[in-house]
């Protein structure tokens, strides 16, 4: 099971036009704010190694990669992948929303709209199927998650507690720690997802 970004062309905006979105955003932020890689890195906490190939195209960086990058910057992830845009209400059309994980069986995760950083609101959707599993190191301090189950049931393990969210029933989860989603049981699970990563 991979977390990485893989991008489909099957939903949302297409793998190059995604890649290259990645590569210039982050390359643009650096630099409009005077920020060597090496300076990135340490504030990243992410290799000065994996930037360079992120900021060339080469990489195919995972979520969390892209949340740390992120918060470096004073950025959202939506920034970053350009599905967030400045006047106050706006549309966003399917081929605009990045497929930002893809499971081996099928699964895949969309981010579906977020807001400008540095406070960071994103709308995701999820579809899992069975023996798919994503887990994360965990988000800055404070990040909570709203899940929605809209079919099968979700097993969603915070820490050391596993919840088993069935359909129609909703869930808030802290996320600045180690969690994991997958289906909790043979069917595939669909749900919708806020995240919330606000600055103090």
């Amino acid at each position: 099971m991979t977390n990485k970004v893989n991008i489909t062309t099957d939903a949302g905006a297409d793998v190059a036009s995604v890649n290259q979105a990645v590569s210039d955003s982050i390359k643009s932020w650096r630099k409009r704010q005077k920020l060597s890689l090496d300076e990135l890195s340490r504030r990243a906490g992410v290799s000065k190694g994996m930037l360079v190939e992120i900021e060339k195209g080469a990489a195919n960086p995972s979520i969390a990669i892209l949340c740390k990058v992120a918060a470096a910057l004073g950025v959202s992830v939506a920034d970053i992948v350009n599905v967030s845009h400045a006047p106050d209400a706006w549309l966003i059309e399917n081929s605009e929303m990045p497929v930002l994980w893809q499971g081996e069986q099928g699964g895949s995760a969309q981010m579906l709209a977020g807001t400008r950083g540095p406070d960071m609101i994103e709308l995701w959707r999820w579809q899992m199927f069975p023996g798919e599993l994503f887990s994360s190191t965990g988000h800055s301090s404070g990040t909570l998650e709203l899940l929605h189950v809209e079919q099968g049931t979700l097993a969603l393990t915070v820490g050391e507690q596993t919840l088993v969210v069935h359909q129609a029933c909703a869930a808030v989860a802290r996320t600045d720690m180690p969690h994991a989603y997958a289906s909790a049981d043979d069917q595939p699970v669909i749900f919708t997802m806020t995240v919330a990563e606000l600055q103090r």
